[in-house]
């Protein structure tokens, strides 16, 4: 079945086309690189995906219904978006790992939270720890697990290896190897050339437009 599907979605600011004419279709578990020149339209696409941004044509859906159908909220536990610059908020990582749950009405999961800490090499006392304290790598991986403290169905990764040091990617690589043998749908946006090689489905965007069709590799 197809879980997300954009039909000639296009973006225009300001009489500026941010996105033009974009269509494709996902099932559960593929695993789509989004790549191109910087501009090109690749995080733009990521965030009316995410409903950060609304398509100003086209249709997007997600499990064959419109996502402007969906209560805002209910689409986001399930087509779950992370920045390339990790927003944490509150004081303490508790606090982040704690509002999947808040949100949901339920009591918050200590064996989930330190299963997904160890997962990214972090130990369960970081809980405790203050945002504050963290380093830009470390905010990284909070803020991917905070995603995934309740799996979605469709995970989106805007540049968040960016600017990472080797140890927080391989980290991050391993996270991501987890979660796609979950047969989460993922969905990232790269510019590094070695990331590149090793991706295995992949659209290019260039001046809004896809230039290539999702090649296999």
């Amino acid at each position: 079945m197809t879980l997300l599907r954009l039909s000639d979605v296009q973006y225009e600011i300001a009489g500026q086309k941010i996105i033009q004419n974009i269509s494709f279709a996902l099932t559960k578990g593929d695993f789509l690189t989004l790549t191109g020149p910087s501009g090109g339209g690749k995080s733009t696409l990521l965030k009316l995906i995410a409903t950060l941004l609304t398509p100003t044509a086209g249709k997007i859906y997600f499990k064959d219904k419109q996502q402007s159908d969906y209560e805002i909220v209910k689409y986001r536990q399930q087509v779950s978006y992370c920045f390339q610059q990790p927003s944490l908020f509150g004081t303490t990582v508790f606090d982040n790992l704690c509002f999947p749950y808040t949100v949901r009405n339920q009591n918050f999961d200590d064996k989930r939270a330190a299963e997904l800490l160890e997962l990214v090499a972090l130990p369960t006392s970081y809980l405790n720890k203050k945002i504050t304290e963290l380093s830009g790598g470390e905010k990284q991986r909070v803020a991917l697990i905070r995603n995934l403290m309740f799996l979605p169905e469709i995970l989106l990764l805007d540049e968040v290896i960016t600017g990472l040091d080797e140890k927080s990617k391989n980290i991050v690589h391993d996270l991501i190897g987890a979660v796609q043998k979950e047969n989460v749908t993922i969905i990232q946006v790269i510019h590094d050339p070695e990331e590149i090689q090793n991706a295995s489905k992949i659209l290019w965007l260039e001046k809004g437009s896809i230039i290539d069709e999702p090649i296999s590799r």
